[in-house]
């Protein structure tokens, strides 16, 4: 069964925190697979909600992309090193394959080894070296043990077809020589005396007795194929060590953890057919071809509390949405097919949450209560704002009770919690609750932040006004706007980058200040959002 990821907005508030954690727990209850996970850092009014129920913070989700892990590669497509070079050609052309990497015993990535490497190897008239196992010399020459003294083989290869007198008189031998002969005793009996490393006789032709004692007396390997001197000389120099062919130049391989994306960039200008992938400690996992992309598997999401593109995962169109639990507006994100979409009108996403317990008939544990209960009070503001329904009033009656807390005690304390303005910078208030919005191609963004001191801020207006400017024009967003909310007096002072007075103003139809406070301004969703997405859209 395959993870299913469930996360809000990239700048989360409670309600995006804790709709995710419950609808998580529901799920698992019903047999899937899923995991809660954020977008951002938690608010401090979230952490409150998360330390009073003992919950613990969900793990950040940094994108959602393709990545070559989710791509079914050739898993486990990988030669050791020290199998020969025939065994190399042998097994791709079994698997149908043009390359294939060459690892170390304990599966570091050595270099990749391709058809047209083995091509050259067999049709290279230069190679006169061995470098290889006694077993590969044995494989490869379909031949049999006569003596065997050395696990591997290292020497020059020499072959017995000159005359006898004048091969004695003009070739020397030493230990450094491997011989391919026929039944030239003479020549043999030299070659054993010099204590050369190999001898392979050729035509399964036996080596005379003496020689052979001669032989296990000066620890001379001897071999015997059954094929002629001429084939053995073509094809003996297959049995060498596959890492004598991986080329001192950097191989380009990729991380299981590399983006699709950018593995794609770099082969429109490599135009490699085979690609090494490996993990963090350089050990190859197997083979990429270009066409094993189109066997992919996206990873599977839920979005909860949002339904727009900008707000959402980076990747996010990669991903495999498969369902959406929102109380917003319809969005700009897509689906390639039909998805379970619950949206309702109501004034949070963990009262959806609530319901769908209901509806499954779940057993609600107090602290997954405790958590809806939060994102609720948090969204509604108390049951104050405007976009509070019956709905969310019987949800928070009914999950006071299980989670046993006193709604409006434990909401006021909630809310408390995150109006603090301690150690935080214009940047921190403005991405407390960050929302981005697009409308006809217009981008804009609206932070909020509830807080019952408003000179705080005030005292360091100039600075807001220079971080709101700063991220306009470095985003290219028509208008960015900080909602600054007291929820005693039931309303919203208002920041907003300078070149977007005339659309604060046409948006309200009156002229707007900085600071400027709007009464009955508390909800971004039903106060906010709309107005200035009419004031975009003429």
């Amino acid at each position: 069964m395959e993870k299913i990821y469930i996360f809000g907005h990239k700048k989360p508030d409670t309600d995006s925190i804790t709709s995710c954690i419950a609808l998580s727990y529901l799920k698992n209850k019903l047999g899937e697979d899923t995991e809660p996970r954020r977008l951002g850092e938690v608010n401090k009014e979230t952490k409150y909600a998360l330390d009073f129920f003992n919950i613990n913070e969900p793990e950040y989700l940094n994108d959602v992309k393709l990545q070559l892990k989710d791509i079914d590669y050739h898993k486990d497509f990988i030669l050791n090193e020290n199998e020969s070079i025939y065994d190399g050609y042998e097994y791709m052309l079994k698997e149908g394959l043009t390359g294939i990497p060459i690892v170390k015993e304990n599966s570091e990535f050595s270099g990749l080894i391709t058809m047209k490497d083995l091509t050259r190897a067999f049709i290279n008239d230069k190679q006169n070296a061995l470098f290889t196992s006694y077993d590969n010399i044995l494989k490869v020459l379909n031949a049999k043990e006569v003596c065997r003294f050395d696990k591997e083989i290292f020497g020059d290869l020499l072959v017995a077809n000159y005359k006898t007198e004048t091969f004695l008189d003009k070739v020397s031998l030493d230990n450094n020589h491997v011989l391919i002969t026929g039944d030239r005793n003479d020549i043999i009996k030299r070659a054993i005396e010099e204590k050369i490393k190999l001898i392979i006789l050729t035509g399964d032709l036996e080596m005379s007795e003496d020689n052979l004692s001669l032989a296990k007396k000066n620890k001379v390997n001897v071999i015997m194929s059954p094929y002629d001197s001429y084939h053995v000389a073509k094809i003996v120099s297959l049995s060498n060590y596959l890492k004598t062919m991986v080329r001192s130049y950097n191989t380009t391989n990729f991380d299981q953890t590399d983006y699709v994306g950018d593995f794609l960039e770099i082969n429109e200008k490599l135009r490699h057919t085979n690609y090494p992938v490996v993990d963090k400690n350089d050990k190859c996992l197997g083979l990429l071809r270009i066409t094993d992309l189109n066997s992919k598997h996206p990873k599977k999401v839920i979005l909860v509390d949002h339904n727009e593109k900008l707000q959402s995962a980076d990747g996010i169109d990669e991903a495999e949405i498969i369902e959406i639990v929102d109380h917003h507006n319809l969005g700009s994100i897509t689906t390639n097919q039909p998805i379970n979409f619950r949206n309702m009108a109501v004034g949070s996403t963990c009262t959806i949450v609530y319901t769908l317990f209901k509806e499954k008939d779940i057993e609600i544990p107090k602290n997954i209560a405790g958590m809806l209960l939060s994102g609720i009070l948090s969204d509604t503001l108390i049951l104050k704002s405007p976009t509070k329904t019956e709905r969310d009033e019987e949800a928070v009656y009914a999950l006071s009770k299980i989670a046993g807390v006193d709604c409006e005690e434990y909401g006021m304390d909630l809310l408390k919690a995150g109006t603090s303005l301690d150690g935080m910078s214009p940047e921190d208030v403005l991405y407390n609750d960050y929302k981005l919005f697009t409308i006809n191609d217009k981008k804009f963004a609206i932070g909020q932040f509830f807080t019952m001191n408003f000179d705080d801020i005030k005292v360091k207006i100039d600075e807001y006004i220079k971080v709101l400017d700063e991220v306009s024009e470095s985003n290219g967003y028509c208008l960015v706007a900080l909602y600054v909310t007291d929820i005693v007096k039931n309303g919203s002072y208002i920041l907003f980058n300078e070149k977007s007075k005339n659309i604060i103003e046409l948006a309200y139809g009156k002229e707007m200040n900085e600071g400027d406070f709007i009464e009955n301004c508390v909800s971004r969703k039903k106060n906010v959002v709309p107005i200035i997405m009419d004031a975009l859209d003429n």
